[in-house]
This record gives C-alpha cells, structure tokens and sequence, in this order.
C-alpha cells in the first residue's frame, strides 16, 4: 500500500451538550491535529438545517482551516452545486485559491445536503438548471470563457490570473461516476452511504474515464471509521451517530448523544435493525483491525486514497481515533500528546 494518500472528511458534529460554535471549533482543532499526524488532506462538508452537523457554509470553513494550518489540504467535500450560482463558487474558490496556493480543493456534489423544504428555501427566486449545465458554467466563468453570443460572455470570474482549484466530483452511485469518468475528474466515492456498491462503482469510473480535467484517473474512497484502543469502545462509541441516524431519517434530528445515553434509548425492531445496517457501513474496532479492513477496502476498490469520516460525541475520542488510525498506517508525522 505504498503511496496510499490518507485524508480527512470532516461534518463537524454538534456533540449534545455542546454549542454549535464549538463545534466549529473543533473541526478547526482536527485540522491542525491531523496535519501534524500526517494526513495528506481535510474536506468539509455542506448541509443544511441539520443540528447534527454544523457545516452549512464550506467555503467559509475552508477558509479557516486553511488560515489555522499551514500544509495540509483543505477542501470542500463538497459544495452542493446545485444550491449555489457557478458564478459564485468559482470566485470563491479562486480567491481561496489566491489565500492558499496549491492546497485548496474543490469537491462537487449533485445533492442538496439537506431535506425538500431548506432545498426549496435555499433556491428560492432561481430557476433550475441541469447540474451539468451548471458544471459547464462554473468551468466556463474560471477558465474557458462562453461564446461571443453567449448572455454570460464578459463575466469572468474574479481574482484574474488565479486557477480553479482542483476538482473531484463527490457521488454515491453511478451517476456520479460516470459523469466524473465523462469529464475527466477525479472521483471521491462516499462509500459511508453505499457500501455495497462501491466496488462496482469505482470500477465503473476507471474503465470510462477519458482524459479531461486530469490526464489519469485519481479516485477517493470516503468511508466512515472508528478506532479506539479496544473493539469494545470502538462501537461503544458507534451509538452516537447510531441514534443520530434513526433521528435523520425522522425527521427529528438532533446534536449528537453521549455513546452511554444513545445505547439506553428505548430502540424499536426497526430501529434496531436500521442499528445493524447503519454499523454495517462502518469499519469498527481496534487499531489493527480498522487498519486490516481499510486495507482490504483498498484492495476491493482500488482507490488512491482513503478519506476517514468519524462521526462520534467527544471530540477528544474523535481525534483519538485519527491519531491510532495514523499510527496504523504507519504515517510520517508527530502523534503529539494523546
């Protein structure tokens, strides 16, 4: 597994208890700790109206982390287009790229991040365009230019001089592949939402994928994991976003429970069995085992790189997974103090 790139994917959960600006905090303070582990990059995350998680703004946060390190790679995982102007994204990104040279990311997602109604409110006053029209768009307004009769051919996005950041499409199926394969990006694979068909799916990148934006394809594989120092704690610790799962998909969701608190909820069948499925598409345990999953995961999908999403109550267990998760591989950095 030489030359293994391992990253970061950040929500930044609201732990209960906790204000949602701490929150924000913490994912400032991962960052920095991750960097001197080693991990090549940090994404954050866009959602909306979620209490759960505390990333509706990615560019924003982007921005912070960039300031607060000084060699990782920061990165949106992603901006949600479909929410935003082109136009607007890519002058974000530019000056964030102008902030930061050569460590910024640009990850695309088709989704909204968040339910009907925020979707709604979020666009409101705009009309939809198809995803990649507006893809098209974003490239045209940073780098190519629109045709001379084109409405949009003297606007240019701002500051001049500046390139895009590099772009990953994010997805969870196909679609996202093939059209990543299309265009030629890279792709990143949340495999935390589709765990069955991340084999076919990546596979399915590789084998369409047409020199475009990068000339090889270069593909992530996001995957949800707890490390902690015995198996144990490690799904002690799975009840937290276990719960905050069923209150998702609810409709009631919520800052997320300490693991005690979340284990005593009174579960019904079929929450119980949403428990199983939702710990299914995780990779639970102790450093060596996390580590002999992840690698075989690699091995399945053929990824270039692993990006670590951990999604648990106390942000210091959470960055206790990051460091053993380091440690197991073996990365170049200072594990500092534990």
């Amino acid at each position: 597994m030489s030359g293994l790139g391992l990253s970061v994917l950040d929500l930044t959960p609201v732990p209960a208890g906790v204000e949602d600006a701490r929150a924000l905090h913490n994912t400032v303070e991962l960052a920095r700790t991750v960097e001197r582990l080693g991990y090549a990059r940090h994404w954050v995350a866009e959602h909306h109206n979620s209490p759960t998680m505390a990333c509706p703004s990615p560019e924003v946060m982007v921005a912070a982390v960039a300031a607060a390190t000084s060699r990782i790679r920061v990165g949106a995982g992603g901006v949600m287009l479909p929410n935003h102007s082109p136009l607007r994204v890519a002058e974000a990104f530019r000056v964030l790229e102008a902030l930061h040279p050569g460590r910024i990311d640009l990850g695309i997602g088709r989704a909204p991040g968040t339910d009907g109604v925020t979707a709604y409110a979020l666009r409101r006053g705009t009309d939809h365009v198809p995803f990649g029209q507006q893809f098209a768009e974003l490239l045209a307004f940073a780098n190519d230019g629109f045709p001379a009769d084109h409405p949009f051919s003297r606007v240019r996005a701002e500051p001049a001089g500046v390139p895009l950041p590099p772009i990953w499409i994010l997805g969870s199926s196909e679609h996202g592949a093939e059209f990543a394969a299309s265009i030629g990006a890279g792709f990143a694979f949340a495999r935390h939402l589709n765990p069955r068909g991340a084999v076919d799916v990546m596979r399915r990148y590789r084998e369409g994928f047409t020199p475009g934006l990068v000339d090889t394809p270069r593909s992530i594989l996001a995957v949800s994991a707890i490390c902690a120092d015995t198996h144990e704690r490690a799904v002690e610790l799975s009840w937290s976003m276990a719960l905050g799962v069923i209150r998702l998909r609810s409709g009631a969701s919520a800052p997320l429970e300490p693991p005690e608190i979340a284990e005593a909820h009174p579960y019904t069948e079929d929450e119980i069995d949403q428990v199983h499925r939702y710990r299914r598409a995780q990779v639970l345990g102790d450093p060596g085992e996390v580590a002999e999953e992840l690698h075989g995961l690699v091995t399945e999908t053929r990824a270039d790189e692993l990006m670590i999403m951990t999604m648990v109550h106390d942000h210091a267990e959470r960055e206790h997974s990051y460091r053993l998760i380091a440690g197991a591989f073996g990365l170049d950095g200072d594990p500092g103090e534990p």
